[in-house]
């Protein structure tokens, strides 16, 4: 989370708008609270470049819950749908809507290179017959990111969680954009989805209310008691990005803070990256030190020095920097200055 929205939540936290109470008190239904999450929508509609073609809801639980909530709106039983593995999000995606007894296509797949790698443009297609097809841009897990696009020829449905409000998107390649809030957005409890509006209306018998698209557009995501500290802070934060300049501006900022640890990282005899370099995410990079029984050492010692959370996913071990929008480039200039230092003592 931006300092500065931290510090005016905090301003506001017992008086919010001259209410006496806080955000999280005032009624759901109440003409102040209907008027924060329109702007948190209008807000976001702005910043992405959303247009009226597409509906933008604010669901309750995260982006896993949205692995069966497109399934339950885009498809019936037995339908097809594409799909692209590039790691463990994938993965999770590709389970759950099999289990919704789907046909799925897996049309790309990285795992020869251990998902360290992405398709390349043009190397693949949608499966013929498929309601959609499914890719996430971004996995964090193994710091792998798509440079581009992919031009398929159906809907394009996306997992964004990690990447949404990082850079300029042209929403309108996109059948469907789903993103947990706990990246770039806010804290984790909620989900945005934007999806185009000739996409829904049609979901299968039994999907719930609460996950039914067209139900919550309808109700403008008040169908059921909203997360309203999340949608609160939701629009904070996207007027700290507009007050920097918008997408544009903070993935300019997001480029350079990447560049400067991987540019680090290649030039390190100590430390490596084993991604593609046309595949390494802005947001999660991932290094291996040359003494892997210096890790938990490296962990310990940086914590030590104001430097949390830098152990990589039990399942692929290493190190992992989560660079998100918050994170300040001074802050990755630190990182550096002491992997640098840690590399001196013990290289």
């Amino acid at each position: 989370m931006p300092i500065e929205v931290l510090e005016r939540a905090q301003s506001e936290l017992t008086d919010w708008r001259g209410s006496g109470m806080s955000v999280m008190e005032v009624s759901h239904r109440g003409k102040d609270f209907v008027a924060c999450a329109a702007d948190a929508e209008t807000r976001l509609r702005r910043v992405m470049g959303i247009s009226d073609d597409y509906a933008v809801l604010f669901i309750q639980g995260g982006a896993t819950g949205q692995f069966a909530a497109v399934p339950m709106n885009l498809t019936l039983p037995g339908d097809r749908i594409s799909l692209v593995n590039t790691g463990q999000w994938s993965t999770k995606a590709k389970k759950e809507a099999a289990a919704l007894g789907l046909d799925v296509q897996v049309v790309a797949d990285e795992a020869a290179s251990r998902y360290t790698t992405t398709p390349g443009p043009g190397s693949f297609a949608a499966a013929e017959g498929s309601q959609y097809l499914h890719y996430t841009p971004n996995e964090t897990i193994g710091g792998v990111e798509f440079g581009y696009v992919p031009d398929v020829g159906v809907p394009l449905v996306a997992d964004a969680s990690s990447t949404i409000l990082s850079r300029p998107i042209d929403v309108d390649r996109f059948g469907l954009i789903y993103a947990g809030t706990q990246k770039n957005m806010g804290p984790a409890g909620m989900a945005v989805v934007i999806v185009r509006r000739d996409l829904i209306g049609r979901a299968r018998p039994g999907t719930p209310s609460i996950f039914d698209y067209a139900k919550m557009a309808d109700s403008d995501s008040m169908l059921n008691t909203p997360p309203t500290f999340s949608i609160y802070l939701l629009g904070l934060i996207l007027d700290w990005v507009e007050n920097l300049g918008g997408l544009e501006a903070m993935g300019t900022v997001n480029k350079d803070k990447s560049d400067a640890l991987y540019q680090f990282i290649d030039r390190s005899p100590f430390y490596s990256n084993p991604v593609a370099p046309t595949a390494r995410s802005w947001m999660n990079v991932t290094f291996l030190l040359a003494r892997p029984e210096l890790d938990k050492q490296f962990v310990t010692e940086a914590a030590d020095a104001g430097l949390a959370n830098l152990a990589g996913h039990r399942s692929v071990g290493g190190m992992r920097a989560s660079i998100y929008n918050a994170m300040p480039i001074e802050g990755v200039l630190t990182l550096i200055d002491f992997m640098d230092d840690f590399a001196a003592r013990h290289g």
